[in-house]
Order: C-alpha cells, then structure tokens, then sequence
C-alpha cells in the first residue's frame, strides 16, 4: 500500500493491521527517505514475540548490505538504530496493541523503519557529524523503492531461518550487526533483551527491550525522520 509523501507508513499500519492482516506492507512515495512498516501476525505470546524486531533488523541491514559498497560497514547500535561507517542514517521500531496481554499471541505486531536515502538539509559538510544519508555513503542508486523491496526479501529469508532453525539463527545474524565492543560477550534471551557479560566481570547486564522500544533512539519527533 503507497501512501502520499505526508504520510506515515507505522501509524497507517497500525490502524489498518487488523483488517489488511499479515504480510501487508504500506510504504510512503518519497526520495529522501525510506519509510515503510510491515504487518505480522505471530503464533506465540507477546513476550516472545516481540523478537520479531530482531528479525526485521536483520533484514533491515541485509537489505542495506545488498546495496553498500565494499568495506561500508553497516551496523546495529542496541536496539534499533542503523549507522554506516558510524553514521546514524535511520532505524526500526515496533508497535502492537496496547491491550495486548504478555501471556497471549497478539492479534498484529507491525514492524516499522525510517532509512535516510539522501539529505536534505542545507549547510557545508561536517555540520552534522552524526547523521548520514546512503548517497553519502556512496550507494548509487539505491533509492526508496529498492531498499523497501530488499527488506522485504530479506524479511521473507529471516523469517524462514527462525522457521527452519529456530531463533537462535536470528539471534545469531543480529548479534552480528551489533556495533563491536572489545571483550564482551552478548546473547538475546528469550524475551528478546540483550545480556551482556564484559570479560573478567562478575555479573551480566541485561538491557531490557520493551523499555528501549518505548521510545525509538534513532527517531527525532521534530523532524518526523531519523535524528542530525
């Protein structure tokens, strides 16, 4: 479903989730950025299911990864922001119903990402050190529209591996993506938050996932679009 350049792909699919139901994917028309939002349906409980983020980062970055040029790292900041060569160009969210029980399947889960294709604002370079966009990058011609349908391939491999093999196959190819940190081990449990134990350390730290997808860090409200 396309939706006009002022529209928003994650609140569209959220109030249309229920009648469109799993596998519908609205996207907004605009060369700027990349904005689309995808409706799933899982079969187990929210608490579990909300990992279904992790498989939609996954494909978020291999749908990036399909298109950057050689040497561009593309990379994870916990939980939900994407930076090339350390410049945030966009992220992931996900949202479900706010009457959703722990212990119960869902009705609709969406998963939503925001991906800068070119930027926009004015000024020299370096004014805004942090924020990137993929034709800075050296992406060519990957635009909106191919990184919405690579998602959408790469969303489609995600989740036959977690099918096949379980989450840990996803687990594993997300952690992967995560920015390196020097001795430090890292697994996702199994309510999808990240356990982290740095080497010669006593105890684990858990960073807890429902907290940080409250509030998206890579989104700026303002903006309406990934932050400077």
């Amino acid at each position: 479903m396309r939706l006009r350049e002022s529209g928003d792909a994650f609140t569209h699919a959220i109030e249309i989730a229920v009648a469109s139901g799993a596998g519908t994917l609205v996207y907004v028309g605009r060369f700027d950025l990349a904005e689309f939002a995808v409706v799933l349906e899982p079969n187990e409980a929210l608490r579990t299911a909300r990992r279904a983020f992790h498989a939609g980062m996954v494909a978020l970055t291999d749908a990036l990864r399909a298109y950057a040029p050689p040497n561009k790292e593309v990379a994870i900041d916990w939980p939900d922001a994407i930076r090339i060569d350390g410049g945030l160009v966009g992220g992931g969210r996900l949202g479900w119903p706010a009457s959703a029980k722990e212990d119960e399947p869902p009705p609709w889960l969406v998963f939503g990402a925001m991906i800068r294709t070119v930027a926009m604002t004015d000024g020299e370079a370096g004014v805004h050190p942090l924020g990137s966009a993929l034709e800075q990058e050296g992406f060519g011609e990957a635009g909106a529209v191919q990184v919405t349908e690579s998602f959408a391939r790469h969303l489609m491999l995600a989740i036959d591996a977690w099918q096949v093999d379980g989450f840990g196959a996803v687990a594993r190819e997300y952690l992967s993506r995560l920015t390196r940190e020097r001795r430090l081990s890292r697994r996702i449990d199994d309510n999808g938050d990240l356990v982290t134990h740095s080497i010669g350390a006593d105890k684990a730290e858990r960073h807890d996932l429902l907290t940080a997808l409250a509030a998206p860090s890579w989104f700026d409200p303002k903006l309406g679009g990934p932050r400077l």
